[in-house]
C-alpha cells in the first residue's frame, strides 16, 4: 500500500468517526473534522504528514513511500 492511500483511508475514517460523534454526543466532535481538513490542505502544500513520520519511525516506511506492515524485508 502506497502512503498516500494510507492518508487517504485515515482522513475519511476520522471524518465519518467525527460525523458519528457528532450525532451522538456533541456538536464540538465537528472540530475533528475541521482538523482533518486543515491537515490535509497544510499537507498538500508542505508535504508534511503525521502518519508518514510515525511510519519512518517504525520502520514500515521505505524510499518509495510504500508501506511494509511489521517492518521492511
Amino acid at each position: 500500500m502506497k502512503i498516500e492511500s494510507l492518508v487517504r483511508l485515515l482522513a475519511g475514517s476520522m471524518t465519518l468517526l467525527s460525523v458519528a460523534l457528532v450525532y451522538f454526543v456533541s456538536p464540538w466532535w465537528l472540530l475533528l473534522t475541521c482538523f482533518v481538513g486543515l491537515n490535509l490542505i497544510q499537507s498538500a502544500f508542505t508535504g508534511f504528514c503525521p502518519p508518514s513520520l510515525v511510519l519512518a519511525k517504525l520502520g514500515w516506511l521505505d524510499d518509495t513511500g510504500t508501506i511494509h506492515w511489521g517492518g521492511r524485508r
